[in-house]
């Protein structure tokens, strides 16, 4: 019998009879369960309650229930521990001794005369409750004592049988913080009325690595998509690509992206580029194109791209300018219409022709073209053509600007030829600018002053190089005509450069040799006054000295003749470059500086000056001429030939009848001809110069038939013609202006 007491009790109670004696027994923590050991070594395991045997188990000596797990107990004998939990199959290892006691994760074991505690791991049991999916229970027992991996492999179990609860406290033991964001996903999820089990369990799948049965259950929940992107993110493409949709084009789109990411990321970019381009991404493929300096790539996505496109061409024609491929960027930028950055790039890459041809089709890009096009030129010391740009360009402040550093350059270098063509070229500048009427006066003054600047230079030039070089290009007579022009010419303050003792040596050497003493003798006068140079010191004195012994008076042969009044004039004028009495200016050769037989005349108040050329071109017949042929002027120049002419009627000139003029007075009186006047001139006798608005234009009639005058029709400078031809054959080009002979006028 196996009875119950209770000390404070005289009636004991049977809880149970058996037909053996009975050597060992032990009850569970809840009173509920009982095991005993018989005589015949067999434990034997009841229910209290209801007196069944639930199990019994053989090689039995001793027995414990563990205190703190109802359904786990323990046993010894034959020199073994067995270890039961439930109904459980019952795990054995050596141990000597009899059970006396089953703590938790402790047995206790008498042997001998001792008594001692062994650790017995649970996880056996734990394992047996896992197969049967009871993870509460295996929890339990985990709690009793298992190992890190004993607890993982539990949470595991748990989390793929969708017991969260379990799983979550397991993932707390070995701190998976992973596991534990995705437990609590899911339960957001289920608090938010999802319920569908094989979603959650995809979602456990993958992150357990478990891909394809993941693919499978997200398949069978009908959410393919979220099989697609799993696969996606893993670069998975092989098989993201079963579960497309029924050709979603969005879905395959964003497919062949992230393959051509993954690819782009593993260094294959050409790959990545094909990838883009069938995905549509034409940026990405371009920006790897052009980090790669793949420029027949560029140029084939920009030629298949269409033309609306305009971020990815824009980009792809930055790329191919960065790659120096100038040719292929302006093609995409004309395939864009992008005429502003096509203008941009052709003057980025100096390509010059190209801008300029491009500037004539769209004069808006003109001044996008032409000043950078003069700032390179300045950069590249090329400053007349700098300025020629500016001017083009309408910049005329820079065009100004250039010319007058041009100018001081050219006079500080003594390139006194140089300063005259600046000085010219800043003359028209001003008068084009003049064209604005605010500017006007002002502009006009500086045109005259720039003029005069121009002419003194041009003949100082022949001067400076007379008294610097051991030769002379120059005739006596010529050095003689161009120093008496300077000296009449010269105003109060000298410009900067020419030097007043080189003109007056050069008049007094050149007077001397020709016979004009007297005027030789002022020169050397004068330059007593002066401060002398060293090397001009000698020939000063000795020219002083020897001028003595000449004659005080000059030839007569050297003596200027005014053409309106038959006036000998003094070789020094006090009034300048006019006749002493009827007071008309002088009309001088650019080049060997004679005074010419031309004289200037106005037109009556009333006609225009295109009436008065078309009265001109309507000369009178004249008489039959002399034999010899008159010569035309040619499509450069104007070209005056004059021959004799036999009056055979007597009549007199009308133009010559207006030359006359009152004796006496001190004030000059221009010749003013009327339309009679005009008609009765020839257009072979007349020279005009086609000044461009605000300016009139000036006309000068010649008064000696035999001599033929050539105007230049860009500067309107005067040479004879033989002078001017042979200048032009010597420098190809005006010798004042340098227009070439091949250009056309003005």
């Amino acid at each position: 019998q196996i009875l119950k007491i209770f000390v404070d009790n005289l009636f004991a109670i049977i809880l149970l009879k058996q037909a053996t004696a009975v050597r060992c027994l032990d009850m569970s923590a809840s009173r509920k369960k009982l095991a005993v050991v018989d005589e015949n070594d067999t434990c034997l395991v009841y229910d209290i309650d209801t007196k069944e045997l639930l199990f019994q188990e053989p090689n039995a000596n001793s027995v414990a229930w563990n205190t703190q797990c109802e359904d786990m107990l323990c046993f010894s004998g034959g020199g073994y521990l067995n270890i039961k939990a439930s109904t459980f199959p019952v795990h054995r290892q050596k141990l000597q001794g009899f059970v006396v006691g089953y703590n938790g994760s402790k047995i206790f074991c008498l042997h001998v005369f001792s008594i001692s505690a062994v650790e017995v791991p649970q996880s056996a049991p734990m394992y047996q409750y896992l197969d049967r999916k009871l993870f509460k229970e295996a929890y339990q027992i985990a709690c009793l004592g298992v190992t890190d991996t004993d607890w993982r492999e539990l949470a595991m179990e748990a989390l793929e049988g969708l017991d969260f609860e379990t799983a979550k406290k397991a993932f707390i033991r070995v701190q998976d913080l992973r596991y534990l964001e995705l437990i609590s996903s899911i339960e957001e999820r289920k608090k938010r009325g999802e319920t569908n089990n094989d979603l959650f369990l995809a979602d456990v799948f993958s992150y357990q690595g478990k891909f394809h049965e993941a693919a499978k259950l997200y398949k069978r929940s009908g959410h393919e998509n979220l099989a697609l992107e799993m696969y996606t993110d893993l670069c998975m493409f092989e098989y993201a690509k079963d579960f497309l949709g029924s050709g979603d084009p969005k879905e395959t789109k964003m497919l062949i992206t992230k393959q051509a990411d993954w690819a782009r990321n593993i260094k294959e970019p050409k790959a990545a580029v094909e990838m883009y381009i069938s995905a549509g991404e034409h940026v990405k493929a371009i920006e790897i194109c052009g980090d790669h300096g793949w420029v027949d790539m560029l140029i084939d996505i920009a030629r298949k791209l269409d033309k609306a496109e305009r971020e990815p061409l824009l980009l792809c024609a930055t790329y191919l300018k960065k790659l120096d491929s100038p040719g292929y960027a302006a093609e995409t930028y004309l395939k864009m219409g992008d005429l502003k950055s096509l203008v941009q790039l052709h003057v980025e890459t100096q390509r010059w022709d190209e801008a300029f041809a491009l500037g004539e089709k769209h004069p808006e890009f003109k001044d996008d073209i032409y000043v950078p096009y003069a700032q390179w030129l300045a950069e590249n010391d090329r400053f007349e053509e700098a300025q020629k740009a500016f001017h083009k360009a309408g910049r005329q402040r820079e065009a100004v600007q250039v010319l007058e550093q041009l100018t001081n350059n050219a006079v500080a270098e003594s390139r006194f030829n140089d300063a005259a063509y600046y000085y010219w070229m800043l003359s028209m500048q001003c008068l084009d600018i003049a064209q604005d009427r605010a500017q006007k006066d002002m502009m006009l003054g500086k045109f005259h002053h720039f003029q005069r600047l121009a002419e003194l230079y041009h003949g100082y030039h022949a001067i400076h190089r007379h008294t610097e070089d051991p030769f002379s290009v120059h005739r006596p007579e010529t050095l003689f005509n161009i120093s008496r022009f300077l000296l009449h010419s010269l105003p109060k303050d000298t410009p900067l450069g020419i030097s007043k003792v080189k003109i007056l040596f050069t008049l007094a050497k050149q007077s001397k040799a020709l016979g004009a003493y007297r005027l030789a003798r002022h020169a050397y006068d004068k330059l007593r006054g002066l401060y002398i140079p060293a090397r001009f010191q000698k020939s000063i004195e000795l020219g002083t000295l020897t001028i003595r012994a000449k004659p005080f008076h000059d030839s007569e042969e050297l003596v200027p003749l005014c053409y309106r009044c038959s006036t000998n004039n003094p070789l020094l004028n006090n009034l300048g470059n006019v006749c002493i009495n009827c007071r008309q200016p002088f009309i001088f050769s650019a080049s060997s500086y004679d005074v010419l037989h031309l004289v200037e005349f106005y037109l009556e108040e009333g006609i225009t000056d295109e009436e008065a050329i078309s009265l001109i071109d309507l000369e009178v017949p004249r008489p039959k001429q002399d034999n010899r042929q008159q010569e035309i002027a040619n499509s450069s120049s104007q070209i005056l030939r004059l021959v004799e002419t036999k009056d055979s009627m007597g009549d007199e000139d009308p133009f010559t009848a207006k030359l006359s003029f009152e004796q006496g007075g001190s004030e000059f009186v221009p010749v003013v001809v009327s339309r009679l006047v005009l008609r009765s001139m020839s257009r072979r006798d007349v020279l005009v110069k086609r000044w461009p608005p605000p300016l009139r234009w000036q006309y000068f009639r010649s008064l000696l038939p035999d001599a033929s005058i050539t105007m230049c029709p860009s500067c309107f400078q005067m040479f004879h013609s033989e002078d001017y031809e042979l200048l032009v054959l010597q420098h190809g080009c005006c010798p004042y202006c340098r227009r070439c002979k091949d250009d056309p006028g003005p």
